[in-house]
Parts: C-alpha cells; sequence; structure tokens
C-alpha cells in the first residue's frame, strides 16, 4: 500500500486546488448567466469527448505505460487550468471557454483514470481492494470539505486568477509524487495481438458473455443516469432558492465532504462488507433516500444533514463497485473492459445532464411558477417560485436511486454474485 499512499497523497492535494478553481468558476457562471442550463453544459462538454475517447482509451492502457499517460493526464488539466487562468487575467473570460477548456481536459482525463483504475489491482492485494477504492473516495470527498471554504475565503483576495495559481501549485504536487512512485506493468494479454477493430470491441463482448458483468452494468446505467440527472441541478437549485448565496453552495458542499470523508473513512478502516453487493445496493437506496428529503426541503436545515446522509452512502457503493469490478477482470484486459463499462456509463451521464438543465428552465421551472396544473398539486411539498421545479425533478431522481437498488434484490445474477472469483486473463 505504500506505493498507492503515495499516489492517493498527491490527488488529494491536487484535487482540493482542482475543486477550489471549480467552485470560483461556478460563482463566475451563475453571475454571469444565471442559467441552470449553461452549468450543466460545462458537465456536458467535459463529458463528451470522453465518449470517443473511452472507445480507444481501454487499447491504449493495456497497451502503453500507464505511469507515463497518468503523467500525461495531470499536465493536461494543468494546461486547461493555465488557459483559464490566461483569459480571466485578460478580462476575455466567457461561458463558452469554459466549454472548450471542459472538452480539451475531458478528452485525458478518461484516458488518465482508467490508467489508475487498471494499476489499482497490481498496487494493492484483492483483499484490499474495497480499502483502496474508499480512500479514493476521501480524495473526493475530502476536496469538497476543504475547498469551497478556501476558495470562498481566499477569492474576493486573491480573485480567480490568485484561486488558478495556487490550482497549478497542487498539480505539481501531484506531478511529482505520481513521478516518484513506481507503477508495475502487467503482462501483455494474448488478445492484443488481434485486429486493432476486434480490441476495440473487446471490453464489450467480454461484459456481454459474462451475465453476472451485464446486470451489475445495467443497474449501475440505472442508478447513473438517476443520480446524475439530479446532480446537474444541485448547484443551480439551491443558488435559485438561496438567491445565489455563495455561503449557502459552499455550506451543503462542505457538508458533502463531511459526509463523504466520514463514509470513506468508515469503510477504510472497516474493509467493507463480504457481500459487496449487497453494500452496493444498500448504498444505492441509502442515497436515494437522503436525496429525497434533500429535493423536499428549502433551506440548509435540510440541505446540510441530508447531504451529509447522502454522501455516507457513496463510499461504500463506489468502493464495493469497483471491487467487484476488480475481482472479476483480469489485469491485463482491465483497460479495454472498464473502458467499455465507462463508455456506456458516461453516455447515460451525459443523456442525463445533457436533459436536466432543459427539462428545468423550460418545464418544470415554469409549471411551478404558474396558478393551476402542476404547481397546485406540488406547491405543499416544493413550494413556489424559483428552484421549486428543479426541486420537483431532483426530488423524481432520488425516487428513481431507491427503485434501482431495490430492483438489485430481485435479480439473481446481481444478488448472488461472487466477489472473489478465479480469474484469469479470459482472452
Amino acid at each position: 500500500m505504500r506505493t498507492f499512499t503515495l499516489i492517493w497523497f498527491g490527488q488529494l492535494v491536487s484535487a482540493i486546488g482542482s475543486r477550489m478553481t471549480f467552485f470560483a468558476l461556478t460563482l463566475w457562471a451563475w453571475e454571469a448567466t444565471g442559467s441552470a442550463t449553461a452549468l450543466a453544459l460545462v458537465g456536458v462538454f467535459f463529458q463528451l469527448p470522453q465518449i470517443p475517447t473511452t472507445l480507444f482509451a481501454g487499447v491504449i492502457v493495456d497497451r502503453l505505460n500507464r505511469k507515463t499517460l497518468m503523467l500525461l493526464g495531470d499536465a493536461t488539466t494543468a494546461i486547461a487550468t493555465l488557459m483559464i487562468g490566461g483569459l480571466y487575467l485578460t478580462q476575455q473570460l466567457a461561458i463558452w471557454h469554459l466549454y472548450l477548456v471542459a472538452m480539451l481536459a475531458g478528452s485525458f482525463s478518461q484516458i488518465q483514470m482508467l490508467a489508475y483504475q487498471a494499476s489499482l489491482s497490481l498496487l494493492v492485494p484483492q483483499q484490499q481492494y474495497t480499502r483502496a477504492a474508499s480512500m479514493g473516495a476521501i480524495v473526493h470527498y475530502g476536496s469538497q470539505i476543504f475547498a469551497p471554504a478556501l476558495a470562498g475565503l481566499l477569492y474576493p483576495v486573491i480573485q480567480l486568477s490568485g484561486i488558478v495559481g495556487i490550482d497549478l501549485a497542487t498539480f505539481a504536487i501531484a506531478f511529482i509524487t505520481l513521478l516518484l512512485a513506481p507503477i508495475p506493468q502487467p503482462a501483455k494479454a494474448p488478445s492484443q495481438s488481434e485486429h486493432w477493430t476486434r480490441q476495440l470491441t473487446f471490453g464489450f463482448r467480454h461484459i456481454w458473455q459474462q451475465p453476472q458483468l451485464k446486470a451489475l452494468l445495467f443497474f449501475t446505467l440505472m442508478f447513473v443516469f438517476a443520480h446524475d440527472l439530479g446532480s446537474a441541478l444541485y448547484q443551480p437549485m439551491i443558488l435559485a432558492r438561496t438567491s445565489g448565496s455563495a455561503q449557502a453552495l459552499a455550506s451543503v458542499s462542505a457538508a458533502a465532504g463531511v459526509g463523504g470523508v466520514a463514509g470513506a473513512v468508515i469503510v477504510s478502516l472497516w474493509g467493507g462488507p463480504k457481500r459487496r453487493v449487497l453494500g452496493l445496493l444498500i448504498g444505492y437506496m441509502g442515497a436515494g433516500l437522503s436525496k429525497l428529503v434533500f429535493g423536499l426541503g428549502r433551506s440548509l436545515t435540510v440541505w446540510v444533514p441530508a447531504q451529509v446522509c447522502s454522501s455516507l452512502n457513496f463510499p461504500l457503493l463506489g468502493s464495493c463497485r469497483s471491487a467487484i469490478w476488480m475481482a472479476h477482470v483480469a489485469p491485463d484486459i482491465q483497460g479495454r473492459v472498464f473502458a467499455a463499462n465507462s463508455l456506456v456509463t458516461q453516455i447515460a451521464s451525459i443523456l442525463a445532464t445533457g436533459l436536466a438543465g432543459p427539462l428545468a428552465d423550460h418545464l418544470f421551472e415554469p409549471l411551478m411558477m404558474s396558478n393551476g396544473g402542476l404547481a397546485d398539486w406540488l406547491s405543499p411539498l416544493f413550494g413556489r417560485g424559483a428552484g421549486a421545479g428543479m426541486a420537483v425533478l431532483y426530488t423524481g431522481a432520488a425516487i428513481a436511486m431507491v427503485l434501482t437498488g431495490i430492483g438489485g434484490f430481485f435479480i439473481s445474477n446481481l444478488r448472488t454474485m461472487e466477489v472473489s472469483p478465479n480469474i484469469g486473463n479470459n482472452s
């Protein structure tokens, strides 16, 4: 775990810097546009180039040096951040610049992520898979605790350019720690000698031939679509209901970090459940129920505890899901199989994120501001006015998450899935 911990520390520091920049840009974009669609489109443009990239990323990760690919991903993200800072300093930053930079960062981040995921099974023993994945959750949620608070404190003093400078310094730390870490390479699989067209489809064919992996992917898709539909509305809903309050958004973001870190620490110390599929499905239901309460809330007194409870579940469900994939797929083919899994879930995520903004802006928000119709039925629960329509849509997505978790218990291929199979390279 020593090498993994070194890489993990660098990624934690870098994630805090990146989250600070993202938080500052979110406030800037909301002030500039006041549109849920504009904010959601940043996520869409980040994910959009990942679809064609992922198609080739699996083959690239299984063929090339994974450490080099991770370093390339860090360097590209740093360049994208530098571009944002330069545009801001020259007073030329516009919302469409964020879309372009998001596309650049998204193109390389997918290769970096796959290289990292495919290296985990060679860096840590199998009994530590869940623990390693939960430590990864600490990176994500830990940054949510510190970054909004630091950005909110420093932004009035050093502005966006100063935040970008801090972000670039944290990238340097991540780059150096990754450069110093020895990352083993797996033996090349016989399937790598196949024609490139068969290599591109290898991951899809492998999953399709495994009923349990196919069931796992199907329920992952259902959960991701529902979750990301609501996630795209999370920030604009809070800003709309608090008259654009940066403090309110920072408080809820910090609450997400507290819950996520607490959940990740618990799973790291515990090691995760023996039946990881049960942990996955229980996490789906727990996250959905918490988000249901969040959607019904209209103030920080409801949002903060609901967000803490929601985030508690994600290290459990995420680490269990990652451990299942690592245990079922041999290291020499993980790049292509994980890429196939990622590509399908990305498509679901992009569809959900792309639908969320227009549905909120052009359907649910107007319906909840008008007299009669949907507003009369639902206003006792959600109120009226700005943000109410987004809350309705957010709550519907949360209910779908709960139903996905419940449904998994009725699918035998998923419910009885073993997490420590005897795997070969399956080539």
